[in-house]
């Protein structure tokens, strides 16, 4: 079954750039072998949201795949994000991963032109109809400016099974989860939901989620796995005691009005893990000095430093 083939942990990875900005494949390999080695994940995700797709070149994101694959080298499933805002390039970014050796491939909403409902619907067909790669759905509307609503959902699980599923990060989290599941279950009980805000994880393991993408996971350790075991064993305290610390960090995210998390999880990463992984590439800015403090203040009250 697909859901045990992923698990629970999907860990999306930062994508390391050098002090002049480009990507740094061997850093990647390298904290593709940290999370793997210390047990962090269930499937490495590479150029998602995490990853800063939208500031990559189509080049790098292949160079990105090609590079993943030869770091996981078997060990655990590989999903490549190879959504663009258009359908053609992410035709063209689909087959680079099936080529590279990816089987599985998570494609977010076309973004910056709104498509209706219809014309998303249209998009993910198209994309099925050129390659032959399994498709996990990205639900992103912060970013994307659109929801893909529970209804279209529905339309393309009963159309093929290669839709294998959703990665939902809305602002309606944990009701939407319940949604998609009506949705769906009616043609494919196998469809995967996983919830993508670290800080909802608790509440959409409650309403049904199989999982979560969590970016967090490269700071938090085996914490988000830690979450998963005791509300399975019914250790409710257990698991609401952990997840505090999931929650906490977060929040910290969004510290002075910030939408994008990742300059801030950068820096957490470095501080817990000693891999150096440098700055986000611009639009994004570097944390200020009191943003560094304040996580390095949150991480040592959790004994993550």
């Amino acid at each position: 079954m697909k859901k045990s083939k992923f698990g629970r942990v999907l860990l999306p990875f930062i994508t390391p750039f050098d002090k002049n900005g480009d990507v740094d494949y061997d850093t990647l390999c390298k904290l593709i072998n940290y999370a793997i080695e210390k047990d962090f994940l269930d499937t490495v995700v590479v150029t998602g949201t995490t990853g800063e797709f939208n500031t990559l070149t189509t080049d790098e994101r292949i160079q990105i795949f090609r590079t993943a694959v030869k770091a996981v080298n078997g060990r655990v499933p590989i999903i490549a994000g190879t959504g663009a805002a258009s359908t053609r390039e992410t035709i063209t970014l689909t087959k680079a991963a099936e080529e590279a050796g990816i089987d599985t491939v998570m494609i977010v909403a076309p973004y910056y032109c709104k498509p209706t409902q219809q014309g998303i619907y249209d998009h993910y067909i198209e994309i099925l109809n050129n390659t032959t790669a399994d498709i996990l759905l990205y639900n992103i509307p912060t970013f994307t400016g659109i929801n893909i609503n529970p209804e279209t959902v529905g339309r393309l699980a009963a159309v093929s099974k290669r839709f294998i599923g959703i990665k939902d990060q809305s602002s309606i989290n944990p009701v939407q989860i319940i949604d998609y599941r009506n949705a769906v279950f009616p043609h494919n009980k196998e469809f995967l939901i996983y919830n993508g805000d670290d800080a909802m994880l608790l509440p959409t393991m409650a309403c049904g989620a199989d999982g979560i993408v969590s970016g967090g996971s490269l700071v938090l350790g085996d914490k988000v796995k830690q979450v998963f075991k005791y509300f399975e064993e019914g250790r409710n305290e257990e698991a609401f005691a952990v997840f505090q610390d999931v929650f906490k960090l977060g929040k910290i995210y969004s510290i002075n009005g910030r939408i994008h998390p990742i300059p801030i999880l950068r820096v957490a990463v470095e501080m817990t893990s000693g891999i150096k992984v440098g700055p986000s590439r611009p639009p994004l800015d570097y944390p200020t000095n009191e943003e560094i403090e304040a996580v390095r203040s949150l991480l040592s009250e959790m004994k993550l430093i």
